[in-house]
């Protein structure tokens, strides 16, 4: 009966780990839908339908010329919607999810920051006149509107916020 004992040990050790494997694996993975609020959610914001993801491989589908940067920074994939707000602005939304925020940070500071204003959200954040550039964690979003106007700066940062909301460290 005694060499039973370290066998049964073994068999609970190895049950043990691979449930610990498959919890950890389901905590790192996030659904894009996760990541981008709903229509309506952050008040004047239509959510388009659907949502494009681009895995590391295929980035270059997605931002040909640019796409080794971001591989070189450890990107795993990126997700994009379009967005609403109360019919008068256009916006499209990027989620780069990099293998950790060094590599988001990486990504945000490589870029100019020129005339940009900075934003409390996030680890980081820009607002340039139509565009919100921020990182939080391994994240790095960057919101572009399409039409310049009075509204676009203040609107952006409302979708910002809400999309800073879902994003988990």
């Amino acid at each position: 009966m005694r060499s039973g004992k370290p066998l049964c040990s073994a068999v609970m050790v190895a049950l043990c780990l691979a449930l610990f494997s498959v919890v950890s694996c389901k905590r790192h993975s996030v659904s894009s839908n996760d990541l981008f609020p709903g229509s309506n959610e952050v008040a004047g914001w239509t959510k388009a339908d659907g949502i494009r993801t681009f895995e590391a491989v295929d980035l270059w589908k997605y931002i040909d010329g640019d796409a080794e940067r971001y591989l070189q920074a450890g990107v795993q994939r990126v997700s994009t919607t379009d967005y609403d707000f109360n019919n008068q602005i256009d916006a499209a939304v990027d989620i780069y999810t990099m293998g950790n925020s060094k590599g988001a940070a990486k990504i945000f500071e490589s870029e100019p920051a020129g005339d940009a204003q900075p934003v409390q959200m996030g680890d980081a954040a820009r607002l340039h006149t139509q565009s919100l550039v921020f990182r939080k964690g391994p994240y790095l979003v960057r919101i572009v509107a399409y039409e310049e106007s009075v509204e676009t700066p203040q609107a952006i940062v409302l979708l910002g916020r809400g999309i800073e909301r879902r994003l988990t460290k």
